[in-house]
């Protein structure tokens, strides 16, 4: 028989990983470095004859680089060619270098880390993966005795550590990192680990196009299913109704309708004086001026090579013309993407954004992002019938699934650990009711809503379930969003163990929230 989990390590773990509130308030928006909301000193104990017998959580992937060379690569054109005029001011000097510094930073994110597969734009930082290793520190902390037990029966009575992901690089790697620390604070975990197959045969009546282990996209990917991968021919198949909505969301983001509700902010006399406040800092006001009547761009063209510091890893990458500036707006908007992406890249990128984007600037943009992402990927309009969430239901379905399970008896899982993106962390609390859509006839901003993507989805958000048993067999469940102690929806106000209590009965939450368990 395994020993215990060394339980003082856990607790040593805690009073190292624990952080108090959000620490970042650079207006970084959904690139915001993640941080708990909570103190676990002051979480709520369990009532008085409940043991945890099941943790579940869904994970954001850690902080990363770029996804790609487009805007970084145009701005950086734009700065070239203000060097050749002599256009820039001594502070703007200073920015070329940097978005060079920057750009080699994400050409070589991840060389020489164990664990990243293919180094460069999209990976993982170290702020992300330190993200990643300190959350799963924090979870066996949380639950020492649930850990404790699940690890001493593992050779006679196992129960499984369930872990699944997106399949996209940086959410494979969040998984790997997370269960890694995981194990070096518990190894008696190790053979409990866990990864299902992944849904199958995909993409229905053609040639299927098989996904390792571990991979579920209908539940960590559903923002964005294809034709060629994901095909759901038989409407009676589960994930069928998933896949429809996914295809009625990638229609929505395409249409009028949604430029229109994004647009609002680039109309308004805001947008013109932000972008001249960034720029004439860096540019002269005669090269700005080139802007006008719409005859000057800058294009991600060229071709950059970049070496490692230990010269083992030399990347040649070639722009795709596709990213272009042809405005101030575009242009301090891009500058502010960089901004917000340097953030959670202070291991590898030394140069000092914050220089190029003043704070009420920061503010500005972040809330530009925040009104554009509200009707994109957030609750959105009353109107819009749930168009940019439904896809994220049977995400939703899953964690009552699990549940369900337990109810039954069946304790073969011990938890459910998910990774994805901030395309389904977002959706899912507009699908678990945490956000509220606004009507047509309003639209969202910052002075009326305190809808913000840095505490909706920073970089690694989660959500995650702890479940409880008492003797008679009752379960109760508490919601822990970014760990912190959150209710669920209030319609389901009366499902609670008591007024004002963060445990939820578990029959009454999944009747309030209209689930029916598989017979």
């Amino acid at each position: 028989m395994s020993p215990p989990l060394p339980l003082s390590s856990m607790l040593l773990a805690l009073a190292c990983c624990a952080s108090p509130a959000l620490a970042f308030d650079g207006y970084y928006q959904t690139k915001t470095p993640y941080a708990p909301q909570q103190d676990p000193a002051t979480y709520a104990a369990p009532p008085a004859g409940f043991q945890p017998i099941f943790t579940q959580l869904v994970a954001r992937h850690g902080s990363r680089g770029l996804t790609g060379m487009k805007g970084d690569a145009a701005l950086y054109a734009m700065w070239k060619q203000a060097a050749a005029q002599d256009a820039l001011t001594p502070l703007g000097r200073e920015l070329g270098p940097d978005i060079l510094a920057l750009m080699q930073a994400n050409a070589l994110l991840g060389h020489g880390v164990a664990g990243i597969e293919q180094p460069g734009y999209g990976n993982l930082s170290q702020t992300g993966i330190e993200e990643h290793r300190q959350l799963a520190a924090r979870l066996l902390a949380r639950l020492p005795t649930l850990f404790a037990q699940v690890g001493q029966d593992a050779a006679t009575a196992p129960r499984q550590l369930v872990t699944i992901h997106s399949g996209v690089d940086r959410a494979r790697d969040s998984a790997r990192f997370f269960t890694q620390s995981l194990l070096e604070h518990a190894p008696a975990l190790a053979p409990l680990l866990y990864l299902p197959p992944a849904p199958a045969p995909y993409p229905q009546g053609r040639t299927p196009v098989p996904q390792p282990d571990g991979v579920n996209r209908f539940l960590l990917y559903a923002h964005k299913l294809a034709p060629h991968t994901d095909f759901v021919a038989d409407r009676a198949n589960p994930y069928a109704t998933t896949y429809a909505a996914s295809q009625a969301y990638q229609h929505y983001i395409r249409t009028k309708r949604l430029d229109t509700l994004m647009a609002t902010p680039a109309r308004q006399p805001a947008a013109t004086k932000h972008a001249r406040q960034v720029l004439e800092r860096l540019f002269t006001p005669a090269f700005l001026a080139q802007f006008n009547g719409g005859a000057t761009s800058y294009a991600d063209t060229g071709s950059y090579t970049f070496t490692s510091a230990d010269g083992k890893l030399t990347r040649t990458l070639k722009g795709s013309g596709k990213t272009a500036i042809r405005s101030m707006n575009a242009a301090a908007t891009t500058l502010y993407q960089l901004y917000a992406i340097a953030a959670g890249m202070r291991h590898e990128v030394k140069a000092d954004f914050s220089r190029y984007m003043p704070a009420d600037d920061a503010r500005y943009y972040a809330s530009v992002a925040d009104h554009e992402d509200f009707y994109k990927k957030g609750p959105s309009t009353t109107d819009s019938a749930g168009v940019t969430w439904r896809f994220a239901v049977a995400l939703r379905e899953d964690f009552f699934r699990e549940v369900d399970a337990l109810a039954k008896g069946d304790l073969r899982h011990a938890a459910k650990l998910r990774f994805t993106h901030a395309e389904m962390i977002i959706p899912l609390a507009s699908a678990m009711g945490l956000q509220q859509a606004l009507s047509p006839e309003t639209s969202y901003s910052h002075a009326d809503s305190p809808w913000r993507g840095q505490s909706v989805s920073p970089m690694a958000a989660n959500m995650q379930w702890d479940v409880y048993r008492n003797g008679e067999g009752q379960l109760i469940v508490r919601l822990l969003y970014n760990e912190k102690e959150t209710p669920f929806k209030p319609a389901c106000d009366g499902a609670r163990i008591a007024p004002g209590s963060v445990f939820y009965d578990y029959a009454g939450l999944k009747a309030c929230y209209g689930h029916a368990a598989a017979q």
